[in-house]
């Protein structure tokens, strides 16, 4: 199973600042909770990956990319 694994799981994802300056990205799938705390310059260079992937993905297409 990797990235390309198809799944038919649902999740709810929440993200926002913690009342200790973390950046929390909080998945609960299936009664399981994992929450993420991260510093808010790693939250910047996760946000910059996500942007890049993004991009990525328009340029191969698929199902989502236009």
């Amino acid at each position: 199973m990797g990235i390309n694994t198809e799944r038919d799981i649902e999740a709810n994802m929440q993200i926002g600042p913690t009342d200790a300056g973390m950046v929390r990205i909080f998945i609960e799938s299936q009664g399981i909770e994992v929450p993420m705390d991260f510093e808010p310059e790693e939250a910047d260079e996760i946000a910059e990956e996500i942007v890049a992937a993004a991009k990525a993905a328009r340029a191969v297409g698929g199902k989502f990319g236009r």
